[in-house]
Order: C-alpha cells, then sequence, then structure tokens
C-alpha cells in the first residue's frame, strides 16, 4: 500500500481530518492524498502559500516571525501548521517551507526543509530535514514522502 493510501486507512479508522499547508512543495502533499479513492473521507483542504504574503494572509504566519527567522525555518513551519489547523475542519495539519534549488545559502543550504506537524489538543511538532542538492524534483518529492510519513506517524501507524 502506498503512503497515501496508508494515510486514508489510519485516518479514517481513527476519524482524523487533514489539512495541508505547503510552501515549495506547491500542493503537492494535497495532490498525493487527494490521488487517493475515497480521500474526501479524511481530507478537508489544502493552503498552497508560496509566498509570504500568501503565508501572512491565509495562514496568519506573523511578519516578525518572518523577518527575524526567514520563511524557511522551524519557527514558520510551527505558525503554518498551526494556522491551517485553525483555519480548517481538520484535526491534524503538515506544513512544509523549504528550499528546493537550484540555489540556498550558507546558512539556508539546497535541501533544507522544515516541517510542521499541528494536532488538536497536543503540541505543534516541528523538525528539519536536510535532503541534501539532489535537484529540485528530487526534494520535492523526498518532502512530500517525509510528510505524508509525519502524518502516518502522528496517526499511529
Amino acid at each position: 500500500m502506498n503512503r497515501a493510501a496508508t494515510l486514508l486507512s489510519l485516518a479514517r479508522s481513527r476519524g482524523a481530518m487533514i489539512a495541508t499547508a505547503e510552501s515549495f512543495t506547491g500542493g503537492l502533499i494535497a495532490g498525493a492524498v487527494t490521488e487517493v479513492a475515497g480521500a474526501s473521507d479524511i481530507f478537508d483542504r489544502g493552503f498552497v502559500t508560496y509566498s509570504n504574503a500568501a503565508k501572512v494572509a491565509m495562514l496568519g504566519v506573523s511578519e516578525a516571525t518572518l523577518a527575524a527567522h526567514g520563511a524557511v525555518s522551524e519557527a514558520v513551519a510551527r505558525e503554518m501548521a498551526e494556522g491551517a489547523l485553525a483555519r480548517s475542519g481538520a484535526t491534524l495539519a503538515v506544513a512544509v517551507t523549504g528550499i528546493a534549488g537550484p540555489g540556498g545559502s550558507e546558512h539556508k543550504p539546497e535541501g533544507r526543509v522544515c516541517f510542521g506537524l499541528a494536532r488538536k489538543g497536543a503540541p505543534t511538532r516541528v523538525e528539519t530535514v536536510e535532503f541534501g542538492a539532489p535537484g529540485r524534483s528530487e526534494v520535492r518529492a523526498a518532502s512530500v514522502a517525509h510528510a505524508l510519513d509525519l502524518l502516518i506517524a502522528a496517526l499511529g501507524g
């Protein structure tokens, strides 16, 4: 069973509803979830907030947080996940912000991705994964897989 089908099965059995907040993946996580028939049972909505302005307007990310930490940070991933949870009918939300490449900097290299996982009644979790620089498509695909794995793990899978 693929990750999205596993997520669907687990979320359905636990009565969970999912939301996504995506930056550089541009909706790929939501697309992976909704690729599976029956996704409407467990998927509420996805926010594609590529720009900082969209993160502020759609998810309530603080401009001060963006200024202090930059868009690719655990602080922003946390606020994205919490914003998606608050602005949806979901019980579980995943957020992703990162640098797919090409490019990056000494302080924020290509392949750095920050994830946030917000759940009703539980503390928000954040983590950073360094995927390296295998290329834009590969970083995005690895990020989708990791986000799905985070959701599956949060549901006890």
